[in-house]
């Protein structure tokens, strides 16, 4: 990872993780905004799946992107409630290297004005692990263009100041 020095957008290499027992590829209506939204901001999907909530599918799946050298972002969704089918968490956070604390806690704030205080129900997390992005979102297009429009947007783009996650990158 290195900083950038111009004002050139870095457009990143990204995975879409869909995680849910009820979704197929004809239903996924949260992993194909994702998927067409990084594709409008320029960056591009280069791994998509869909994956049963299942600890070791999703560890399966997440681990052998981030040891990819061609994934640079995860984004996953749905799995991220309380329910004892809710694995993201759970799968996810051994994987990481380090914890994004403030990306949970940002997504919540922004969710409060949504769906009240429902959003404690929310185990949005983040983090990086082998040089890899993680996100991890909840299964509703809503809260996932939420994330998007309030933080992953500035977050992945290498423009926006002072700081972003994309600006790590060197560009491909």
């Amino acid at each position: 990872m290195n900083d950038q020095k111009n004002d050139k957008k870095v457009s990143l290499a990204c995975a879409v993780l869909t995680v849910s027992d009820s979704r197929t590829a004809g239903n996924d209506t949260s992993g194909n905004w994702l998927a067409e939204t990084l594709a409008r901001d320029g960056h591009n999907c280069v791994r998509r799946d869909l994956v049963k909530d299942n600890v070791y599918a999703i560890r399966r799946i997440i681990s052998e992107w981030i040891a990819d050298d061609a994934v640079q972002v995860i984004i996953t969704n749905g799995a991220t409630g309380f329910s004892h089918r809710d694995a993201i968490p759970t799968a996810v956070t051994p994987l990481l290297d380090t914890e994004i604390p403030g990306f949970g806690e940002l997504f919540r704030q922004l969710s409060h004005a949504d769906i009240g205080s429902s959003t404690i129900q929310s185990r949005a997390l983040a983090g990086i692990a082998n040089d890899t992005l993680i996100f991890c979102l909840p299964g509703s297009t809503s809260a996932c263009e939420a994330a998007w429009n309030h933080i992953l947007s500035e977050q992945l783009d290498s423009r926006h100041k002072p700081c972003n996650f994309a600006s790590h990158f060197k560009p491909r």
